[in-house]
Parts: C-alpha cells; sequence; structure tokens
C-alpha cells in the first residue's frame, strides 16, 4: 500500500527508462511509492505493463510507454506523453543500458556501436527533450546511470567501460552548462557496483567469460560480489533506487554535476 503521507517527491513527474526490471524497476517503484507519478519506459513491452500495473495496484500513478532509447523520435513522444498525462516533467532517470564484453582487438565495430546507440546516446536523447519540459516545471533532477566502470577500466570491458566514462562526463558538462544559463536543473550520475539483478543470467557468452562463467550458466554475481567487494555483500536493486530518490528529491538540491558511488566499497 502506498502511504497517506507526503512522500519524498510528491507531486513531481518522474520518466524512468530501463524500468521493466532490475534497478530501473526498483527505482519506478520507489519513486511512486515516495508520491511522484512515473512513467515507466522500456522496450519489453509485456513486463513495464506489469511494474505500470503494479504500481497502480499499490495505489499510486504510473503510465508505460514502449520505448527504444536510441530512437529520437521517441524519446520526444515518451516527453509529450509524461506532460500531457501528468501536466509536466521534473525528473529524469536515464537507467536503460546494456553490457557487452569482450577483447578490444577481437570487439567489432557493430557491438560497439550498438552498446554506445543504447548507453551514451540513448542518455544524450533523452537529456535534450527533457530539459526543455524540466524547465518548464520549475526545474528538477537528471540522473544518469553510470557504472563503477564509468571510474575504472576492467580487462575485457572496454567498450562498456568507455560507455559509461562518457555518460559520466557528459552528465558534469551538461550540469556546469545548466547552472550557468541559471536553470533549476541538476544533473549528476550514479554508479552501481555489483547488483543483483536479472541481467547477469541473460549476458552473451563473450561476457561471460569475461566474468569467469562458462555455458549457459549466466555470471554469479554473489560470487563476483565475493571478490570485488569489501566484506563480499552483493547490492540489491532497491540500494541504487534509495540513491535514485535521493538524487531526484529536493533534499540533494546542493548536489550537482557529481557522481553518487553505490558499490560497497569495490571501487576503493
Amino acid at each position: 500500500m502506498m502511504s497517506t503521507n507526503p512522500g519524498r517527491v510528491t507531486g513531481k513527474t518522474a520518466i524512468v527508462t530501463g524500468a521493466a526490471s532490475g534497478i530501473g524497476e526498483a527505482c519506478a517503484d520507489l519513486l511512486a511509492q515516495e508520491g511522484a507519478n512515473v512513467v515507466v519506459s522500456d522496450i519489453n513491452v509485456t513486463d513495464g505493463e506489469r511494474v505500470a500495473k503494479d504500481i497502480r495496484d499499490a495505489g499510486g500513478n504510473a503510465l508505460f510507454v514502449a520505448q527504444d532509447v536510441t530512437r529520437e523520435d521517441q524519446w520526444e513522444d515518451v516527453v509529450q506523453k509524461a506532460v500531457s498525462e501528468f501536466g509536466g516533467l521534473n525528473i529524469l532517470v536515464c537507467n536503460a543500458g546494456i553490457g557487452v564484453g569482450g577483447s578490444c582487438e577481437t570487439f567489432s565495430l557493430t557491438a560497439w556501436q550498438q552498446q554506445f546507440a543504447i548507453n551514451v546516446e540513448g542518455v544524450f536523447l533523452g537529456v535534450k527533450h527533457a530539459i526543455p519540459e524540466i524547465r518548464r516545471s520549475g526545474g528538477g533532477s537528471i540522473v544518469v546511470m553510470s557504472s563503477v566502470a564509468g571510474l575504472r577500466g576492467t580487462a575485457g570491458m572496454s567498450c562498456y567501460c568507455a560507455s559509461k566514462g562518457a555518460v559520466r562526463t557528459f552528465t558534469k558538462a551538461v550540469a556546469i552548462e545548466l547552472a550557468q544559463q541559471g536553470d533549476n536543473i541538476r544533473v549528476n550520475s550514479l554508479h552501481p557496483g555489483p547488483i543483483d539483478t536479472p541481467i547477469w543470467s541473460k549476458v552473451d557468452s563473450t561476457t561471460l567469460e569475461v566474468f569467469g562463467g562458462s555455458g549457459n550458466e549466466g555470471v554469479d554475481v554473489s560470487q563476483l560480489a565475493a571478490q570485488a567487494v569489501p566484506g563480499g555483500a552483493v547490492g540489491q536493486p532497491k540500494d541504487i533506487a534509495d540513491g535514485v530518490l535521493y538524487l531526484a528529491s529536493d533534499e540533494s538540491r546542493y548536489v550537482n554535476a557529481s557522481e553518487l558511488v553505490i558499490d560497497g566499497g569495490a571501487s576503493a
């Protein structure tokens, strides 16, 4: 059940991409629980509609919009649907992304371009089209999902690291640009470590080898965390959603062009 008390983002409208599962679903759920109207965006229609319905069934406000984040026309559509349905836009969470591994010398240009199209161009397009509506709504917050891979290199993940590093510095540049223009729009990046989400069971064979897996077993994220995280604990989607909520709320009003690292100390 949704709380009857005013939430930390009550009355605000948020778009969350990649919200059909994992971290995106947790972000959409928590923002709705804390009072936001949420546009659930994903290319996965079945699970995206389920997430939006679950939010509504719990007493929240949610709308699902099918979206390929690499398509500029679809970004225009999702932003306009948020405004027409809920009266404005205050929060954008650019969460949609993919991770593909492989040796730099054997990595295909096609795979590089696909990863950058989703992880980088998808963020650029979202930020580009959200800014005018967030400005019209009086300001707000943009949260870009990077990774600890955007802070340091990992062998076999050069393309992914490059894409997540790109959005990290893109975030800072846009934040400075908007601040200099006098816009009340904050832009920050969030950097998760090993998080227990379904994506680890779906990685391709090449990426699987990077993390020590084989066959069709997927990556054991608990084992990965045991090796990479001080204390060995794997993170949960809610851990990242809590950080997104903080950055989306007015509690973080003096946090801008920053990096919020939530990795259990893995990058230390």
